[in-house]
Protein backbone atom coordinates (compact mmCIF):
# COMPACT_ATOMS: atom_id res chain seq x y z
CA UNK A 1 0.00 0.00 0.00
CA UNK A 2 2.86 2.34 0.83
CA UNK A 3 4.63 1.59 -2.45
CA UNK A 4 1.51 2.39 -4.45
CA UNK A 5 1.41 5.83 -2.82
CA UNK A 6 4.84 6.92 -4.02
CA UNK A 7 4.82 5.30 -7.46
CA UNK A 8 2.40 7.78 -9.02
CA UNK A 9 4.21 10.89 -7.68
CA UNK A 10 7.44 9.49 -9.17
CA UNK A 11 5.74 8.98 -12.53
CA UNK A 12 4.48 12.57 -12.42
CA UNK A 13 7.95 13.98 -11.69
CA UNK A 14 9.96 11.94 -14.25
CA UNK A 15 7.54 12.29 -16.24
CA UNK A 16 6.38 8.89 -17.51
CA UNK A 17 3.00 7.22 -17.74
CA UNK A 18 2.13 4.82 -14.90
CA UNK A 19 1.47 2.09 -17.45
CA UNK A 20 5.03 2.45 -18.74
CA UNK A 21 6.40 2.13 -15.22
CA UNK A 22 4.38 -0.99 -14.45
CA UNK A 23 5.29 -2.52 -17.82
CA UNK A 24 8.98 -1.98 -17.04
CA UNK A 25 8.56 -3.76 -13.71
CA UNK A 26 6.71 -6.61 -15.38
CA UNK A 27 9.44 -7.08 -18.00
CA UNK A 28 12.12 -7.09 -15.36
CA UNK A 29 10.23 -9.76 -13.42
CA UNK A 30 9.37 -11.81 -16.53
CA UNK A 31 12.09 -11.74 -19.24
CA UNK A 32 9.68 -13.46 -21.65
CA UNK A 33 7.87 -10.14 -22.01
CA UNK A 34 10.95 -8.40 -23.35
CA UNK A 35 11.16 -7.45 -27.01
CA UNK A 36 12.72 -9.86 -29.51
CA UNK A 37 15.80 -7.67 -29.78
CA UNK A 38 16.26 -7.51 -26.01
CA UNK A 39 15.89 -11.28 -25.72
CA UNK A 40 18.39 -11.77 -28.53
CA UNK A 41 20.85 -9.41 -26.82
CA UNK A 42 20.51 -11.34 -23.57
CA UNK A 43 21.32 -14.54 -25.44
CA UNK A 44 24.35 -13.11 -27.26
CA UNK A 45 26.04 -11.32 -24.36
CA UNK A 46 27.49 -14.43 -22.66
CA UNK A 47 28.76 -15.80 -25.99
CA UNK A 48 30.47 -12.51 -26.83
CA UNK A 49 32.08 -12.45 -23.39
CA UNK A 50 33.13 -16.10 -23.79
CA UNK A 51 34.85 -15.49 -27.15
CA UNK A 52 36.49 -12.35 -25.81
CA UNK A 53 37.87 -14.11 -22.71
CA UNK A 54 38.92 -17.23 -24.63
CA UNK A 55 41.22 -15.14 -26.83
CA UNK A 56 43.11 -13.33 -24.07
CA UNK A 57 40.75 -10.34 -24.30
CA UNK A 58 42.50 -9.01 -27.40
CA UNK A 59 39.81 -9.65 -30.03
CA UNK A 60 38.04 -6.63 -31.41
CA UNK A 61 34.59 -6.37 -32.97
CA UNK A 62 35.59 -7.88 -36.31
CA UNK A 63 37.29 -10.98 -34.90
CA UNK A 64 34.61 -11.61 -32.28
CA UNK A 65 31.95 -11.32 -34.98
CA UNK A 66 33.77 -13.73 -37.31
CA UNK A 67 34.29 -16.25 -34.52
CA UNK A 68 30.58 -16.17 -33.68
CA UNK A 69 29.76 -16.68 -37.35
CA UNK A 70 32.08 -19.68 -37.47
CA UNK A 71 30.25 -21.12 -34.48
CA UNK A 72 26.93 -20.83 -36.31
CA UNK A 73 25.50 -17.64 -34.82
CA UNK A 74 23.54 -15.56 -37.33
CA UNK A 75 24.47 -12.14 -36.00
CA UNK A 76 25.32 -8.85 -37.68
CA UNK A 77 28.63 -7.09 -37.15
CA UNK A 78 26.89 -3.91 -35.98
CA UNK A 79 25.07 -5.95 -33.33
CA UNK A 80 28.35 -7.28 -31.97
CA UNK A 81 29.79 -3.76 -31.97
CA UNK A 82 26.78 -2.38 -30.11
CA UNK A 83 26.81 -5.12 -27.48
CA UNK A 84 30.58 -4.93 -26.92
CA UNK A 85 30.28 -1.19 -26.39
CA UNK A 86 27.42 -1.70 -23.93
CA UNK A 87 29.41 -4.39 -22.10
CA UNK A 88 32.45 -2.13 -21.85
CA UNK A 89 34.88 -4.46 -23.64
CA UNK A 90 37.25 -3.50 -26.43
CA UNK A 91 39.97 -5.24 -28.39
CA UNK A 92 43.63 -4.32 -28.24
CA UNK A 93 44.61 -1.53 -30.63
CA UNK A 94 47.95 -1.73 -32.40
CA UNK A 95 50.31 1.09 -31.66
CA UNK A 96 50.32 3.59 -28.85
CA UNK A 97 46.89 5.04 -28.04
CA UNK A 98 46.62 8.77 -28.62
CA UNK A 99 45.04 10.96 -25.96
CA UNK A 100 44.45 14.63 -26.64
CA UNK A 101 43.27 15.51 -23.14
CA UNK A 102 43.90 14.21 -19.62
CA UNK A 103 40.95 15.06 -17.33
CA UNK A 104 41.75 16.76 -14.05
CA UNK A 105 38.66 16.88 -11.86
CA UNK A 106 40.42 18.97 -9.21
CA UNK A 107 40.41 22.08 -11.41
CA UNK A 108 37.30 24.27 -11.56
CA UNK A 109 35.15 23.95 -14.65
CA UNK A 110 33.31 26.99 -16.11
CA UNK A 111 29.51 26.55 -16.19
CA UNK A 112 27.59 25.75 -19.33
CA UNK A 113 26.18 29.21 -20.14
CA UNK A 114 24.45 28.24 -23.37
CA UNK A 115 22.64 25.21 -21.92
CA UNK A 116 23.49 23.14 -25.02
CA UNK A 117 21.47 25.54 -27.20
CA UNK A 118 23.51 26.60 -30.22
CA UNK A 119 20.76 28.32 -32.23
CA UNK A 120 21.49 32.02 -32.54
CA UNK A 121 19.93 34.77 -34.70
CA UNK A 122 23.18 36.22 -36.05
CA UNK A 123 26.85 35.59 -36.60
CA UNK A 124 29.59 36.01 -33.98
CA UNK A 125 27.30 35.28 -31.05
CA UNK A 126 28.53 31.75 -30.28
CA UNK A 127 31.84 30.28 -31.31
CA UNK A 128 32.69 26.65 -30.63
CA UNK A 129 36.34 25.70 -30.33
CA UNK A 130 37.92 22.26 -30.30
CA UNK A 131 40.96 20.40 -31.58
CA UNK A 132 41.55 16.91 -32.91
CA UNK A 133 44.33 14.83 -34.41
CA UNK A 134 44.95 13.16 -37.77
CA UNK A 135 47.31 10.23 -38.37
CA UNK A 136 49.85 10.78 -41.16
CA UNK A 137 52.96 8.99 -42.42
CA UNK A 138 55.09 11.39 -40.38
CA UNK A 139 53.07 10.97 -37.19
CA UNK A 140 50.08 12.74 -35.70
CA UNK A 141 49.05 16.21 -36.82
CA UNK A 142 46.85 18.29 -34.52
CA UNK A 143 44.20 20.62 -35.94
CA UNK A 144 42.48 23.32 -33.90
CA UNK A 145 39.43 25.11 -35.23
CA UNK A 146 36.80 27.65 -34.25
CA UNK A 147 33.29 27.29 -35.70
CA UNK A 148 30.62 29.98 -35.85
CA UNK A 149 27.39 28.41 -34.56
CA UNK A 150 25.20 30.54 -36.84
CA UNK A 151 27.11 30.32 -40.12
CA UNK A 152 28.23 26.72 -39.52
CA UNK A 153 31.65 27.53 -40.92
CA UNK A 154 35.19 27.56 -39.63
CA UNK A 155 36.27 31.10 -38.77
CA UNK A 156 39.71 30.22 -37.38
CA UNK A 157 42.06 27.25 -37.58
CA UNK A 158 45.63 26.18 -36.95
CA UNK A 159 47.70 23.02 -37.52
CA UNK A 160 50.52 21.84 -35.29
CA UNK A 161 52.73 18.80 -34.80
CA UNK A 162 52.32 18.96 -31.01
CA UNK A 163 49.20 19.50 -28.84
CA UNK A 164 50.34 22.62 -27.03
CA UNK A 165 48.00 25.38 -25.92
CA UNK A 166 49.50 28.01 -28.18
CA UNK A 167 48.21 26.69 -31.48
CA UNK A 168 44.63 26.55 -30.14
CA UNK A 169 44.92 30.16 -29.01
CA UNK A 170 46.26 31.03 -32.47
CA UNK A 171 43.03 29.70 -34.00
CA UNK A 172 40.93 31.85 -31.66
CA UNK A 173 43.03 34.93 -32.34
CA UNK A 174 42.76 34.37 -36.08
CA UNK A 175 38.96 34.28 -35.78
CA UNK A 176 39.00 37.49 -33.74
CA UNK A 177 41.25 39.22 -36.27
CA UNK A 178 39.11 38.15 -39.22
CA UNK A 179 36.04 39.56 -37.50
CA UNK A 180 37.82 42.90 -37.09
CA UNK A 181 37.40 42.82 -33.37
CA UNK A 182 40.79 44.26 -32.49
CA UNK A 183 40.32 46.60 -29.51
CA UNK A 184 42.43 48.02 -26.76
CA UNK A 185 43.44 45.35 -24.33
CA UNK A 186 42.79 47.38 -21.16
CA UNK A 187 44.09 46.33 -17.73
CA UNK A 188 45.20 42.78 -17.13
CA UNK A 189 42.33 40.94 -15.36
CA UNK A 190 44.83 38.61 -13.67
CA UNK A 191 47.10 41.27 -12.18
CA UNK A 192 45.79 40.72 -8.64
CA UNK A 193 45.55 36.94 -8.95
CA UNK A 194 48.19 34.28 -8.20
CA UNK A 195 50.66 33.52 -11.01
CA UNK A 196 49.13 31.38 -13.75
CA UNK A 197 50.34 29.69 -16.88
CA UNK A 198 51.18 31.93 -19.86
CA UNK A 199 48.55 30.10 -21.91
CA UNK A 200 45.80 30.99 -19.44
CA UNK A 201 46.84 34.65 -19.26
CA UNK A 202 46.99 34.86 -23.04
CA UNK A 203 43.56 33.23 -23.34
CA UNK A 204 42.05 35.65 -20.79
CA UNK A 205 43.40 38.62 -22.72
CA UNK A 206 42.12 37.23 -26.03
CA UNK A 207 38.63 36.73 -24.62
CA UNK A 208 38.52 40.10 -22.86
CA UNK A 209 39.52 42.11 -25.95
CA UNK A 210 36.10 41.51 -27.47
CA UNK A 211 34.06 41.00 -24.27
CA UNK A 212 33.41 37.29 -24.71
CA UNK A 213 32.05 35.00 -22.04
CA UNK A 214 33.46 31.53 -21.57
CA UNK A 215 31.62 28.23 -21.31
CA UNK A 216 32.59 24.61 -21.78
CA UNK A 217 30.90 21.58 -23.24
CA UNK A 218 32.68 19.05 -21.06
CA UNK A 219 35.13 19.38 -18.21
CA UNK A 220 38.15 18.33 -20.23
CA UNK A 221 40.89 20.23 -18.42
CA UNK A 222 44.34 18.75 -18.88
CA UNK A 223 47.99 19.56 -18.60
CA UNK A 224 48.19 20.18 -22.33
CA UNK A 225 45.13 22.28 -23.12
CA UNK A 226 42.87 23.37 -20.30
CA UNK A 227 40.95 26.10 -22.04
CA UNK A 228 38.68 24.38 -24.55
CA UNK A 229 36.14 27.20 -24.79
CA UNK A 230 32.77 27.97 -26.18
CA UNK A 231 32.87 31.73 -26.66
CA UNK A 232 29.35 32.91 -26.03
CA UNK A 233 27.42 36.14 -26.25
CA UNK A 234 30.32 38.08 -27.67
CA UNK A 235 29.80 41.74 -28.53
CA UNK A 236 31.60 41.70 -31.86
CA UNK A 237 30.09 44.06 -34.44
Amino acid sequence: MVRAQWRRPICAVLPIAPDTYYEHLARRADPARLSDRAQRDTELRPHIQRVFDANWQVYGVRKVWRQLRREGFDVARCTVARLMKAMGIQGVIRGKPQRTTIPDKKLPCPPDKVNRQFRVPAQNMIWVSDFTYVATWKGFVYVAFVIDAYARKIVGWRVSTSPHAGFVLDAIEQAVHDCRAVKAMGPDPNQNQPPESPARVRYAKTASCFAARVSVRYCRDSRIWRWLPVLTESKIV
